[in-house]
This record gives C-alpha cells, structure tokens and sequence, in this order.
C-alpha cells in the first residue's frame, strides 16, 4: 500500500530533488528549480500529482543523425535523464543502476523501454564520445547531443536545471545540473514519475514492469 503524504511535504520533497548538484561535489545550496506538486511518494519514486509534457527537444543523437524526442519516444515508455561522460560518479552509477534492471526485464519488454541520456557538456561529449560511453552501459541506449541552450531549454521544460560547465582551479570542468529521472508514461507521453540519484538498480528492477505498462509504481 502506497505511504499517503501530506501534500506540502510531498511537495517540499520533490522540490529539494530539482536542485542543482555537482557531479562530484556538493548539492547546490541555491534555489530549487521548480515547485511539484507530488500525489505520493513510494519508496524510491515520487508519483507526480501535475505531470510534466515530455521536453520539446530536436538534438543530434549518437549517428550524427537528428532526434526529436517527442516523435521518437511517442508512445513508448521512456526513461530521460540529463547528464555527462566525465561524471566521476552520479551519472555513470544513475545509467548503471538502469542498465541493470533493463537486463532483467523480458525481452520484449526490453525492447519497448527507451532510455535517454541528454549531455549537460555537448562541447566534450561529442555523438562519437557520446556513443562510446553509453554502448559500454546498454548499446540500446539513446544518447544526445547539441547546442547547450537549446539542451538547457528542454531541462527546463522538465523542472531539471543545468548551469553551463565550468572549468574549476585544478583544471576540472564541472557541469552542473539535476539529477533526477523523469519516466514517461507510454500511454499520455507524461512525465510523471521522478527519481531521484539516490535511486537503486534494485528500485528501478521493481518499478519498470508497471512503468513499461504506463502505471504507478
């Protein structure tokens, strides 16, 4: 039985995720980037109670061909998550974690889950970069890139902020930005389930049959 929240905590919670962190560092002590209004929250996931439209996004995938996320996803059930290759550990163990629990589901299922990786650092992860770092994760994976504003734009569109990357004094390039996953629903092309980094291989395993089938986990 789902732990029924009060509205304003759930709230708070989901808000708190949305904020900036490093890859690498410390969470961002600035302002979330959005207020959601949440349903509920299960163990690991938190239902949204106003699901986000799926981010308006024309990127260049890994082929060097052109991706719209809209028409390529559209009814299927689809996992997105903004990130990049040199992450030295939220975004590799995130893609991990997902990778492990696509290989348990059946193979047809495996099929209709889309996962897409959308680079914070489009000037270092190039669709060559790009490709190689996602086949090493799950070859049916979707990896994107292009202009950062427009990359920046479509985040938003999702409550996910991004900072462009920064070049630290030790000479490390830091790319900020949220580290959620937002899955979609096959049946409305809605977001309406986020995770947050704290999200385990064994949460997803437990939570993608019902997503693939557009339910609550």
């Amino acid at each position: 039985m789902r732990n029924k929240k009060t509205v304003w905590a759930a709230a708070f919670a989901a808000a708190a995720a949305l904020t900036l962190s490093a890859c690498g560092g410390e969470s961002s002590a600035g302002s979330p980037v959005a207020d959601v209004s949440t349903q509920a929250k299960t163990q690991a996931a938190t239902v949204l109670d106003q699901p986000f439209t799926k981010p308006d996004l024309v990127l260049t995938d890994t082929h060097g061909k052109t991706y719209d996320l809209r028409k390529e996803t559209k009814g299927k059930p689809t996992l997105i998550y903004f990130g990049y290759t040199n992450c030295p550990d939220v975004c590799p163990l995130t893609m991990s974690n997902i990778a492990l629990a696509k290989r348990a589901l059946p193979e047809a299922d495996q099929d209709k889950l889309q996962v897409v990786f959308v680079t914070t650092d489009p000037e270092r992860d190039t669709p060559e970069s790009l490709g190689s770092w996602l086949k090493a994760q799950d070859p049916g994976f979707t990896g994107l890139t292009g202009d950062f504003p427009a990359i920046q734009a479509g985040a938003r569109q999702i409550g996910i902020g991004i900072d462009a990357p920064k070049k630290e004094k030790d000479g490390t390039v830091v790319s900020m930005h949220g580290s959620q996953v937002i899955a979609f629903s096959p049946k409305t092309d809605q977001g309406y389930v986020l995770y947050s980094e704290d999200t385990t291989a064994d949460d997803y395993t437990k939570d993608l049959p019902a997503l693939i089938e557009g339910k609550n986990p």
